[in-house]
């Protein structure tokens, strides 16, 4: 039980791909405080990142054949509640995302406030940038940004955040099963988040963009926007009634 949130049971889940490089830096600055344990899912990483996870005594979960970022999400989030987690927070181990501020993350939801909170490089303007964001990734971030406000009828500054917190009963209520295995699960699991009418509320954070650090390439990141787009097609039909598509469908 951390001894900051004495009444919660928090468990921090990084998602890790070739992650040996920048684990321990990750692990060292996670205030271990404000959480109960931490646990590495390993998306069959070509380097040393599971040796090196168990070496620093993290619970550590293997896939035997790499699933991709949402896929290992998912493990992430079904091992977190198995494992008993009130609140699960997702923290990149790549270092790009800075996890020194989880208490600001978590203590809106311990107070009630908010059921997932996301860690935002878009709040404070011109964060992103400083911290070496690509020009054209800063642009095409806030053009999705508002294309899916508009669509969702939202007023986040961003749905692309790997920094971010969910409580338990987001996770054992949205079918965050069903959506893709892809790095598109970011928003497939906010249109969810949602459709059951659960709170969001944002924060503000630095991330740092380095060699080490995981970052989608140029077109794989249009590829990407197209499958945004794709995915707000799929829910706006859905709720039109014109198709029927179980990840966005209330399940009653």
């Amino acid at each position: 039980m951390s001894i900051n949130a004495p009444q919660h049971r928090i468990i921090a889940v990084l998602p890790a791909y070739n992650a040996e490089k920048t684990l321990k830096k990750t692990l060292d600055d996670i205030d271990k405080n404000w959480v109960d344990e931490i646990i590495l899912i390993d998306d069959a990483s070509r380097d040393k990142t599971v040796e090196t996870a168990k070496c620093l005594g993290l619970r550590t979960f293997v896939h035997k054949k790499n699933l991709g970022y949402g896929g290992n999400q998912k493990t992430c989030y079904e091992e977190a509640v198995r494992l008993g987690a009130d609140i699960a927070i997702m923290v990149h181990p790549d270092y790009q995302y800075d996890p020194s501020c989880i208490s600001q993350i978590i203590l809106p939801i311990i107070r009630g406030e908010s059921d997932a909170v996301f860690g935002s490089r878009m709040i404070v303007k011109g964060w992103a940038l400083k911290g070496g964001m690509p020009l054209w990734k800063y642009i095409s971030n806030i053009f999705l940004t508002k294309i899916e406000n508009f669509v969702l009828g939202l007023n986040l500054t961003e749905y692309h955040s790997g920094l971010r917190a969910y409580n338990r009963q987001i996770l054992t209520t949205v079918p965050f099963k069903l959506n893709s295995n892809s790095f598109v699960f970011d928003t497939e699991i906010i249109i969810q988040i949602k459709l059951y009418r659960f709170k969001i509320k944002e924060i503000p954070i630095k991330t740092r963009y380095f060699k080490e650090a995981s970052m989608i390439g140029f077109f794989p990141s249009v590829r990407y926007g197209i499958l945004i787009l794709l995915s707000l097609i799929k829910y706006q039909l859905t709720k039109w009634k014109i198709i029927s598509c179980d990840q966005f469908l209330i399940k009653k």
